[in-house]
């Protein structure tokens, strides 16, 4: 089995309806320094089966199982945002967190999608974990 090495992420890349894409490693580093914090906006489900960041917010941005849109979003992203921190958003590829900090940015709280999510992207056999996300490249976490 060969496993790729992630290329470098630029910190912060410009988007359209949120603050911006920003990489993991600069996302922790946001985190260390007290500038940010971290909403992770995966379902319970996920963050209790794949694994999850030490001191992240828990907020899903659609509920298990039925996918459905959290109906608590909207009021729990404005209370977390409403220190005036950056918000980085977690997801499992970085898809969701993209949605939801549109969502959040629409709520005036400053959201940004952590590129890559928590399991990063699918490799050539589907596996997720293997190319990319929090977890390779070596940021904290933990899994029950």
């Amino acid at each position: 089995m060969t496993i790729s090495t992630p290329t470098t992420l630029p910190a912060l890349q410009s988007a359209t309806g949120y603050a911006g894409d920003i990489s993991p490693e600069q996302a922790w580093a946001w985190v260390q320094s007290g500038e940010a914090d971290i909403v992770d906006v995966r379902t319970d489900a996920e963050r209790a089966w794949v694994g999850f960041v030490p001191g992240a917010h828990a907020l899903a941005w659609k509920q298990w199982p039925s996918m459905a849109m959290n109906p608590d979003f909207d009021a729990g992203i404005q209370a977390l945002g409403a220190g005036g921190k950056k918000l980085v958003l977690l997801c499992r590829s970085g898809v969701r967190s993209i949605a939801a900090a549109q969502r959040a940015t629409e709520l005036g709280v400053q959201a940004y999608n952590i590129l890559e999510g928590f399991e990063g992207d699918p490799d050539a056999q589907a596996h997720r974990g293997v190319q990319g996300g929090w977890r390779v490249r070596g940021l904290p976490w933990q899994q029950n």
